[in-house]
């Protein structure tokens, strides 16, 4: 193993060694470097135990580079990459390997269960009754046909809110002079709080510095990948197979008080602890700041609910970014409650009382807009929101199914209907009772039209209409694949619901089911309101001079600006909007991914914000404009009662970005921020409303305020158990462009993954395509030269230019020199 390989000293003699075959563990690049000068031909092969015994062997090491492939499959042997939805994943895209062939074992003896989880059908090969062995390795092909290993699906760590591959955190300590080894674990210190710890190897006579590795480290990793505790060991200790003992790694000494200054006042301490709960870490200093802890402005949002609920004081969301330790925010508070006067209100409860009786309550301004959407074209199906599951292990249908009952007894807003009341729209809640839950078992088909037979009847049910005036306005179905594998997806309406309800409905229904499995009550606490309530509330709530200075704000914002952006279509427009597509795949590689947070970093921006200004400097840049116009979708959840709730609360806040004077995309990036937080403090007033308000002209062509939409997720619903089942995301099912174009964004590990939607009664897929790529050089091109008007970011790669400059070009043709009198004389003769 290489681990066993790397403890043979440099000036051991080998002379007759002339094939040397790793097998085991990760071959590190620089273990690779040194041994490849030393054998003629060195080999990196990979093979697990349940598919005997090499599945896959490299091609003949050279030594070079930083990736150190697993080779391709040896003969009578086949491996697969495979996504999560069991489809081949492109080159260069991470997903599970799968082996087949000869070699698969039968099983795991006395293990059913196991063995039908881990050997799948094999439904590539063309071979009846053949097997796919899931290994649980994550890997990727290369272009040169071999694959690379990236590691193990289960080592992929979350911290602070952060997924962090710890693969990677090794790597790049292995990158840093003078490491020989290294290895990457999470351990949880006396205090309880999740820690990342590295353990590393120097090579003989050098002495490492920790703070010079860390150093190292923070040049290539965002902060939150860099080790916590960094232990430097004469050896790495290893069991009886040659592998590394994570076990026996020692533990690492608690951080010094040097390292953590606790709080001193009481407005300190009830800082670090709601920071604490809210980014889901353990112990928090006063020195310790909010983004780069893992914050961003959802959670911001939180910590300022929080605030208001258990210190009474109305803190602005600006003061977070302005003073984003836990010190300078509470001297920010401190100053607050001394200039308030001495009957103010600020220490009032501020909860969110109950409607009173059980009868017909009004709309939210929200579901109020779409109810009358609704009534235009109560056959369509465009605000479902539709979400799959994948489900491993053995499944109890019946314990999912009480489950699923009790989540819609304990939530309200799946069980309503929308109805006339005394002429103006009401919402009724329906009694409790089960929901249809059909189980379709497709595990009769064959591998490859079972999966497509299951993604058609999900599909399916996710775009079927729901009839809003009668519930429940929630439809669950579960398709059994095989024996331990299953679909389960849930199908909700907008009008009662959105992108975080969707999160809650999936960890309640976790809960319920380990619960119900059991045969046990319960584990939820009572929820403190419901849906209606808040709907009941915001309408008295928003009134007055409150109402007021959230619209003041709103008319001067958006005073004089532009009433449509003019992207250059492939179509002219329709006289009513036209039919959308989802979407067009993007990555953002991880190295601009870290630029982006560091610039965000520097620039006192978050990452939000750092994608809104280059997606707003895309769309100037493509519509010739320097007045931009977006949407962008906020949780709206800015009371701590609201969070637990599944209910349509997301509002839509109308961002304008200033591109006169062709600023930089540094003071570019700091407009942007001022428009954001502004806006943030005023998205208490409904789009509904901003829009009756304002009373653009109102056109079927197009949307009003804003055309284009801009989204960033960080709502991770993070890993999920159903019991002993294994439970995988399988995201939202794509709904269409509700506008021209919008674009949505995921972080994703290291990386982050985009999508964009578009209608294609106006933009060819190329257009679109040719979008995404320029989007994501201008990425590129902002974060390396952030000091360059955003007239001047490059849009353009070198394969578009050259067919700009040359290709599109014809090349020049010969052509005859003639004086002006015999053209003439032609010219004469001709008439």
């Amino acid at each position: 193993s290489p681990s066993a390989l790397a403890v043979i000293p440099d000036e051991a003699a080998l002379p007759t060694l002339r094939t040397l075959m790793l097998a085991g563990e990760a071959l590190p690049p620089a273990l690779a470097a040194r041994w490849s000068t030393r054998v003629p031909r060195l080999l990196n092969a990979y093979g697990p135990t349940e598919a005997t015994v090499c599945a896959t062997i490299s091609a003949p090491l050279a030594g070079e580079g930083s990736v150190v492939p697993i080779g391709g499959p040896v003969a009578n042997v086949r491996t697969y990459v495979l996504d999560p939805w069991g489809e081949p994943a492109p080159v260069g895209v991470p997903g599970e390997l799968h082996v087949g062939g000869v070699g698969v074992a039968r099983g795991y003896l006395g293990r059913p269960e196991l063995t039908a989880e881990k050997f799948v059908p094999d439904a590539f090969g063309g071979e009846s009754g053949a097997r796919l062995y899931r290994t649980g390795d994550r890997v990727r092909w290369l272009p040169s046909g071999e694959l690379e290993f990236l590691g193990r699906s289960d080592g992929q760590v979350k911290l602070r809110g952060f997924r962090i591959e710890t693969g990677e955190v090794e790597a790049a300590l292995l990158a840093q002079e003078g490491v020989q080894e290294a290895v990457v674990t999470v351990r949880v210190d006396v205090a309880g709080q999740k820690r990342l710890v590295a353990y590393v190897v120097p090579r003989e006579g050098v002495e490492l510095s920790t703070a010079e590795l860390k150093t190292g480290l923070r040049a290539g990793l965002p902060e939150h990948m860099v080790p916590g505790a960094l232990l430097v060991l004469e050896r790495l200790p290893l069991n009886v197979n040659g592998k590394v003992d994570r076990e026996a790694l020692p533990a690492p000494e608690p951080a010094t008080d040097a390292e953590y200054v606790a709080p001193r006042t009481a407005t300190e301490g009830a800082l670090a602890a709601i920071w604490a709960e809210v980014l889901e870490t353990g112990r928090v200093g006063v020195e310790d700041d909010f983004f780069e802890l893992g914050g961003h402005s959802l959670l911001a949002t939180r910590v300022i609910s929080r605030l208001r609920e258990e210190l009474g004081v109305e803190v602005p969301l600006r003061a977070l970014f302005e003073a984003p330790t836990v010190a300078e925010l509470a001297t920010h508070i401190d100053a607050l409650r001394g200039d308030a006067e001495p009957d103010s209100e600020r220490s009032a409860s501020t909860h969110i009382p109950r409607r009173g009786g059980s009868g017909p309550a009004p709309l939210s301004f929200a579901q109020q807009r779409l109810w009358f959407i609704h009534q235009l074209d109560p056959a369509s199906s465009a605000y479902n929101m539709p979400h799959a599951l994948r489900l491993r292990g053995a499944l109890d249908v019946a314990a999912l199914r009480r489950a699923l009952t009790e989540l819609v007894r304990r939530h309200e807003a799946v069980r309503t209907a929308l109805v006339e009341h005394g002429g103006e729209a009401m919402q009724v809640v329906l009694p409790a009772g089960p929901v249809p839950f059909p189980v379709l078992d497709l595990s009769g088909l064959s591998g490859e039209a079972r999966h497509a037979e299951a993604l058609r009847r999900v599909t399916e049910e996710g775009g079927r209409p729901f009839d809003l005036t009668r519930g429940p306005l929630l439809r669950a179905l579960l398709v059994r694949l095989d024996g331990a594998e299953w679909v389960l997806s849930f199908t909700m309406h907008h009008v009662v619901s959105d992108g975080w309800s969707m999160g809650v409905l999936v960890r309640e229904i976790a809960a319920l089911y380990g619960a119900c499995s059991h045969g046990l009550e319960s584990p939820l606490p009572d929820l403190p309101l419901q849906y209606a309530d808040f709907a009941a509330w915001q309408r008295d709530w928003l009134a007055g001079e409150r109402l007021e200075e959230q619209l003041r704000y709103w008319r001067d914002r958006l005073d004089g600006a532009p009433p449509r952006l003019e992207l250059p279509a492939d179509y002219p427009r329709r006289q009513e909007l036209g039919a959308t597509e989802t979407g067009q795949p993007f990555v953002i590689p991880a190295e601009t991914t870290r630029a982006l947070r560091e610039l965000g970093q520097r620039e006192g921006a978050t990452l939000f914000m750092t994608l809104l200004a280059a997606w707003q400097t895309l769309l100037g840049r493509w519509a010739g404009q320097d007045d931009v116009v977006v949407g962008t979708p906020i949780a709206n959840r800015t009371r701590a009662e609201l969070e637990g709730l599944i209910g349509f609360f997301v509002n839509t806040l109308v961002l304008r970005a200033d591109l006169s004077d062709d600023p930089d995309f540094r003071e570019l990036l700091r407009r942007v921020r001022e428009t954001t937080l502004g806006a943030f403090a005023h998205q208490d007033l409904p789009f509904e409303r901003l829009v009756e308000e304002l009373a653009p002209e109102r056109s079927l062509t197009h949307n009003p305020l804003f055309q284009v939409m801009f989204a960033l997720q960080n709502m991770e619903m993070g890993p999920l158990e159903l019991g002993d089942v294994e439970m995988e995301s399988l995201g939202p099912a794509d709904a269409g462009a509700k506008f021209d174009v919008g674009v949505t964004l995921w972080e994703s590990g290291d990386r982050i993954l985009g999508r964009i939607d578009y209608r294609t009664d106006l933009f060819e897929r190329s257009t679109v395509e040719r979008m995404a790529e320029h989007f994501r050089r201008l990425l590129e091109d902002a974060v390396a030269r952030s000091d360059r008007r955003v007239s001047e970011l490059r849009l353009v790669g070198p394969a578009e230019e050259l067919r700009l400059l040359a290709e599109w070009n014809p090349p020049r043709a010969p052509r005859e020199v003639r004086l002006v009198p015999r053209l003439f004389a032609e010219q004469a003769a001709c008439t």
